[in-house]
Parts: structure tokens; C-alpha cells; sequence
């Protein structure tokens, strides 16, 4: 007989609650949970199929080292030896600037990301490249001048709005909010409240929606510009809100009052009519707007979330209960990193900050192996993620991580990634170790799960926490910790924590590696290093988590960290460990003047100078490109690059390339034949699939496929046809806006 264990989902960032059946030390069937209090009972189809993830062929059990263009397996001693000596040899030689950390964008884990970047900061680097720069650098740099931080990133409180926008989101395929479709399905379905969708394309949620803009590929700034000029010119902008709320508005409205949005509504390809009653009803309702890679990744990245945050202002549903607040946390996504502080680093080769709460854009990391600058990338260290097939612009990565002296992976599977690297480590997956994560999805409840080990992993197999607490260990950045203080480690958590802080304050440095400290303590006790830094960070959460936890029924005290987290032991299921208070929403705002900024210098002159004839121009088809590419197409078949052998979608149609019926006929293609797609990039082969969802005029092909599976390459490499020079000046790639063109094979 076999047993259920409570667990979570690792696939997405919703993490929805999952209970599995392990029989004889194997992971058998999966279920969803209906205790999650979060997901109750909900899971998509990737959830439920993720023991192919757990389980793919090629797993790696023990350490690799590149010997000529073969791996030889080596102890754990040599590895973290020999890594550890090449670190020193080349930050001696070369400085701190010639190392990078990428990971920290798992969806199932976030702890790994606490110790990769502090190893990397103790050894003086600050480069820390993650999904976060990839698609949210222009998004979170807005709002950390309009807000004040970058991590206090708004998110749409869907249960008390009227009217939700999905803004170039695809809810119904790609979640990203708990429950997403049975929450867009109650919304579209009740008659007192409105789903909106703008998305070029009739994707499934825009099936659903009471109101669809299909705008044109790549119009996104010119619409919204024309929505807030609707709402400036006939007077339904929320005044009372602006005055009290917003600073900088005066300075900004001018760029509205004399627009003319009719002329920029043709240009987008909308009805006049349509988005006016939209605008109306922005005026008069209370909303909240959910974007997505659509608006991230299109033309005009950085300019299209400025413009949305000021559709947000001039609505006046920022920081307001129904609107988009910043949801409570337990840790937050990141940290501030303001550029014009001369602190802050840039990239060397391409000048970029780390706008997204200290993340780097990977479109960037290329060119920063290959400038050939003395202050060049020479080493990086990748963990829980696989930039081959992930980040874009493949090639270019191919080429620079050849060039690179010291590659280190840590990964569960000999990926792409970890075919070009000098040593590859074993990592345990995440249902062989505790993890969880710190994404911020509800409002004003806050959850957290820690998931646990609910099977055994390979003996040589560790932890990615655990791997960089080994380096820092080596490498003499991890205070000696006596032996008795590990002996305390065994007992009362309290008092073990009481001796810690005594012997952390007269120890230089220590209070800064004490995670590892932790590792080497409680994460000793504990066989996870993971475990021991959430204690930590509980112990020692600031006093707006604590007032969320009171709020959330744990009493005040000086144990209330400890308290939580035996809560969190008790609940495998997770639970509501914080909740915000509507009241104080505009304490997140953390500006000079206390009110929204809105008033962005850097982007003034391209906002303002944003005209329905200039775009019309700047829009209109390349000859040789005619088509526009959508690169990542969000589907039940896709999960990044997390399950990679191709039986989960056996008898799917999984990786095509779509095309609208009128292209197809107009080229002459059909459904179900080979055809190539071709960019500035390069040239990919694929199965068409012909399909009515598609605008004319534009391609989509999923991302996540083209992994070399059990010597066998399954689906097309979207990240082949994109380039990394094909970004917004902030670094995100414009996936959503390739021009490329279609023929048969």
C-alpha cells in the first residue's frame, strides 16, 4: 500500500496545491488538493502530469567534470575543490566583474536564489542574471519610479473588481493567478461584472471576455495613449484621485489633451466606438488590470507599462482596494536598485542596469562573454535554469558560452546548458528537498507552502542551496562555527537562536553569511539548507510581516517567527500566514512626496512624441519579414523547459507553427505540412498548424520545445529565430514582436 503527501505544484509560480502517491519509495499517481486553501482542489493539465518531470531519463546522480569534449564523474570533494580554485584564480586575476550568477527563476523554488546571490556578492559581484530581467526589467523599472521600489510590483485584486483587463495576458492558458480559469470563467459569466481582453489575437480568453480589442501586433503605447487621451478629453479621468494621489500629473496631461485618438485607433486596428464605451467605463467603474508577456514583450516594452501605469492613475485604481495594490510578502521579490545611484553596476559591454529588483536581462549576457572588454563575463555559475532553450537568441548563447573559462551547472539532467559547462552538478528535484516559493499572488491574504521531501533522492545528489553553501564554505567566506553552537543547533530552536545572535555580534561578517551559518547548523540537523534559511528569514522578518501575521491570527511576540514556522511544518498543505490591511495600502508607496511619480524623465520625449502617423509608418511590413512572429505561445502542452520528455503530450499537437487560415491560403500552405520560419536570427523547421485564432498577419510557436531528449530533439528551438539585440533599451526581448516569414519546407 502506498501513501498521499501533500505537496504543491513546480511548473508555474501558482504553485497550486497537489497531493501524491508514493508506492515503494516511487512517485505514482498525482491528485489535486482540495485542503490548499489557495487553490482548492484546482490544477491544470501540467500539474497533474508532473511526474514527468520527477522522472526523465539521463538523470544525473553524480558530479561531472569536461575532460576534452567527454564528462568523467568526480567525488563531490573534487568538484567543490577545483571550482572553488578556479573562482579564486580568476577573480584574482580578472576582478569581481568577471562573474555572473544565473538562476533564481525556478517556479518551484526560490531558496537556491538566496545563497546564489550572496555567494556572489561576498565574492564581490553583483551580476545576477534571472527570468525577472527577462521579462519584467521595463515593468518593474516603472513602477520603481512611480512607487518608489521596484519589488512593490501592483497586482489586480480580481475579487473586488468590476471590470478586469487582461492586457496582452492569456489567462485561461498561462494562469498566473490562483484558480485563473474558474476565476475568468466567474467573471465573464456574471452580469454585474466585465472581462476585457486586449490581445491581437482571439486567444481563450479573449473567447471568453465581454469585450475583445484585437489590436495590431506592436500597438500597444499607441492604444493606451489614445485610452488615456479618450479619458482626458471627455473629462473621465478621476480627479479627486489625481490631486490628492498622483504627483507629476500636470506635467504629463499635456501629452493627452490634444491627441488625436481617433486617427490612433485606426492605426491600432480597433473600433472608435468600442474603445470609447471602454473608457467610459474606466471612468466609472472600479478596475483592475492583469498585463502579461504580451505587453512586456511587445514593441515599445518599457513605454507600454509606463502608459499602462498611467491609464492606472488617470482611473485612479492605484493602491485602492478593488484596483491593483501591492500584495503583502513574506520576502521580497528582489531589491531596489536604483541606477542613477553610481553604486548600482551596470553591464559593461551594453550599458544595462539591473532594473528588475536587481536582475540583469539574459538577452544581455552574450555579448558580455563575448565583447572582448578586459572586464569582460569569464564565469558563471547557472542553476535551476537552462538558458540554451530558455533566454533568447540560442546561437549567440552557444557561441558565448564556449568562450566562457569556468561554466558550472547545476541541474537534474545533462541539459543544453549543461553540455557546454566544465563541471555539471546533481541537484535533487523538488519533491526530493524542501523548497518553496515567495510569489506574491493574492490579496490581502498572504500564503506560503514549504514543500518536503515526499520521495528519497540518488545519495550524491544535493540540494542547489546545499551546493553553494559547499563553495562559499571552500572558498573561506563562511565564519568558523564552534562546536557549540552546533550542539545547540540540536535542540530548543529559540535558544538556539538566542546563542546564534550572541556569537553573530562579535563575529565580523557573520551577520552577512548567516544563511550559511544556518546551513551549517540547523541545515545540518535539518539535511536542508533551504529549511534552515526560511527559520531564518521568519526569525528576523520585518515588522510589516509581523503586523500581517497578527492580522492573520498568530499572536505577537518575540517567538512569533518560530511560531510560523512550525505552523508551516504543521500545514504541508500550506496556509494563509499573513494578511494585509486595505487601509494601509499607500504605506507601499514609498516616493519622496508619498504619492504615485508619474512623471518618468527618461521617457518623456518618447511618450510624448508617440503619434498615429509615426506609427502607422514604423508599422508597416517589412518586404522580406512580412509577418510578425509571437515567440512563446502560452498552451496546455508547455511547460518551459521543465518536463522534457515528449510522452506527456503524446497524441497532442504540441509544438506547431500557427498561422491564420487567410495566410496560409494566401501562401499556399496547408495544415499538418512542413514549413520553415525565418528571421533576422535564422531559419527553423516546423508542422503548420492552420488556425483560426491567429490574426492575419502574424505567427505564434510555443516556447520550451527543441530539448534533446534520450538522443532525440523533439519539436523547433523558438529562441533560434529570436536575437538578443532585438530588446527594449531596458534589456527585455521582444518576443512578442519578431518579423519573420513563413514557406514550405
Amino acid at each position: 500500500m502506498g501513501s498521499w503527501h501533500k505537496t504543491g505544484c513546480v511548473l508555474c509560480a501558482q504553485n497550486c496545491g497537489l497531493e501524491m502517491l508514493v508506492e515503494e519509495g516511487r512517485l505514482t499517481k498525482v491528485r489535486p488538493d482540495k485542503d490548499n486553501p489557495r487553490s482548492k482542489g484546482y490544477a491544470c493539465r501540467k500539474g497533474l502530469k508532473v511526474i514527468y518531470h520527477q522522472y526523465p531519463a539521463g538523470r544525473l546522480t553524480q558530479p561531472l567534470k569536461r575532460v576534452g569534449s567527454d564528462f568523467h564523474p568526480i567525488s563531490w570533494e573534487q568538484a567543490i575543490s577545483e571550482i572553488a580554485g578556479r573562482l579564486k584564480d580568476l577573480l584574482g586575476h580578472y576582478g569581481p566583474r568577471c562573474l555572473a550568477y544565473m538562476g533564481g527563476g525556478a517556479p518551484g523554488g526560490s531558496f537556491e536564489a538566496t545563497f546564489g546571490v550572496r555567494l556572489i556578492r561576498a565574492l564581490g559581484s553583483h551580476y545576477y542574471y534571472s527570468s525577472a530581467g527577462q521579462e519584467f526589467s521595463g515593468h518593474w523599472w516603472v513602477h520603481g519610479r512611480m512607487l518608489g521600489r521596484q519589488y512593490n510590483v501592483t497586482k489586480p485584486d480580481e475579487p473586488r473588481s468590476e471590470m478586469l483587463l487582461a492586457w496582452g495576458w492569456n489567462g485561461m492558458m498561462s494562469h498566473q493567478m490562483p484558480r485563473a480559469r474558474a476565476v475568468l470563467s466567474e467573471i465573464s459569466k456574471d452580469p454585474q461584472r466585465l472581462l476585457v481582453a486586449v490581445d491581437p489575437r482571439r486567444s481563450e480568453t479573449a473567447a471568453i471576455a465581454d469585450i475583445h480589442l484585437a489590436l495590431r501586433p506592436g500597438s500597444d503605447a499607441l492604444l493606451l495613449k489614445a485610452m488615456i487621451a479618450l479619458m482626458v478629453q471627455n473629462g473621465w479621468e478621476d480627479a479627486d484621485y489625481l490631486a490628492r494621489r498622483v504627483q507629476g500629473w500636470e506635467k504629463v496631461k499635456p501629452w493627452f489633451t490634444g491627441f488625436d485618438a481617433r486617427a490612433a485607433l485606426e492605426v491600432c486596428g480597433v473600433d472608435h466606438d468600442q474603445v470609447l464605451e471602454l473608457c467610459r467605463l474606466l471612468g466609472s467603474k472600479r478596475w483592475s488590470v492583469h498585463p502579461d508577456l504580451g505587453l512586456y514583450m511587445g514593441r515599445r516594452s518599457t513605454l507600454n507599462s509606463y502608459l499602462l501605469m498611467l491609464l492606472c492613475a488617470a482611473g485612479g485604481v492605484l493602491c485602492r482596494t478593488g484596483g491593483n495594490l501591492v500584495p503583502g510578502m513574506i520576502m521580497p521579490m528582489g531589491y531596489h536598485a536604483d541606477e542613477r545611484d553610481p553604486k548600482v553596476w551596470r553591464t559593461v559591454a551594453s550599458n544595462l542596469p539591473p532594473a528588475a529588483a536587481g536582475s540583469f536581462p539574459p538577452a544581455a549576457m552574450p555579448e558580455e562573454i563575448t565583447s572582448g572588454l578586459p572586464e569582460r563575463l569569464r564565469t558563471v555559475l547557472v542553476s535551476a535554469c537552462n538558458p540554451l532553450r530558455a533566454y533568447p537568441d540560442t546561437a549567440a548563447y552557444e557561441r558565448a558560452f564556449k568562450e566562457l573559462e569556468l561554466l558550472v551547472v547545476s541541474d537534474i539532467v545533462m541539459s543544453e546548458t549543461a553540455r557546454l559547462a566544465h563541471y555539471v552538478l546533481p541537484c535533487r528535484t523538488f519533491y526530493e528537498s524542501w523548497d518553496g516559493t515567495f510569489f506574491p499572488n493574492t490579496y490581502p491574504e498572504v500564503y506560503f507552502q514549504m514543500r518536503r521531501p515526499v520521495v528519497q533522492p540518488p545519495a550524491q545528489c544535493k540540494e542547489a542551496s546545499q551546493i553553494y553553501c559547499l563553495l562559499a564554505k571552500e572558498l573561506g567566506l563562511v565564519p568558523q562555527v564552534p562546536g557549540e553552537l552546533r550542539e545547540a543547533a540540536k535542540g530548543n530552536r529559540l535558544a538556539f537562536g538566542m546563542q546564534l545572535m550572541q556569537w553573530a555580534a562579535d563575529k565580523p561578517g557573520a551577520k552577512t553569511m548567516l544563511p550559511f551559518v544556518l546551513a551549517e547548523t540547523l541545515g545540518q540537523q535539518w539535511d536542508s539548507a533551504a529549511l534552515a534559511a526560511l527559520w531564518g528569514m521568519l526569525m528576523t522578518a520585518p515588522k510589516a510581516f509581523a503586523a500581517n501575521a497578527a492580522r492573520a491570527g498568530f499572536a505577537p511576540g518575540p517567538d512569533l517567527g518560530d511560531r510560523v514556522f512550525q505552523a508551516i511544518l504543521d500545514n504541508p498543505q500550506g496556509l494563509w500566514v499573513g494578511k494585509a490591511d486595505p487601509a494601509q495600502a499607500w504605506g507601499d508607496v514609498r516616493t519622496e512626496s508619498g504619492k504615485l511619480e508619474v512623471y518618468i524623465p527618461e521617457l518623456a520625449q518618447e511618450a510624448e512624441a508617440l503619434s498615429p502617423q509615426a506609427e502607422a509608418r514604423d508599422l508597416e511590413p517589412d518586404p522580406v519579414y512580412p509577418l510578425v512572429l509571437s515567440a512563446g505561445r502560452h498552451m496546455d502542452y508547455n511547460a518551459n523547459t521543465m518536463m522534457r520528455n515528449p510522452e506527456w503530450n503524446q497524441g497532442k499537437r504540441a509544438c506547431t507553427v500557427a498561422l491564420s487560415p487567410a495566410d496560409a491560403q494566401a501562401l499556399g500552405l496547408s495544415d499538418g505540412q512542413a514549413v520553415k520560419v525565418t528571421t533576422q536570427a535564422g531559419t527553423q523547421s516546423g508542422e503548420l498548424q492552420v488556425s483560426g485564432q491567429v490574426r492575419p498577419g502574424t505567427v505564434l510557436i510555443p516556447h520550451g520545445f527543441g530539448l534533446n531528449y534520450d538522443g532525440q530533439v523533439y519539436g523547433l528551438n523558438v529562441n533560434y529565430l529570436t536575437q538578443a539585440s532585438h530588446r527594449d533599451p531596458l534589456g527585455t526581448p521582444l518576443h512578442r514582436y519578431v518579423p519573420c516569414r513563413v514557406e514550405a519546407a
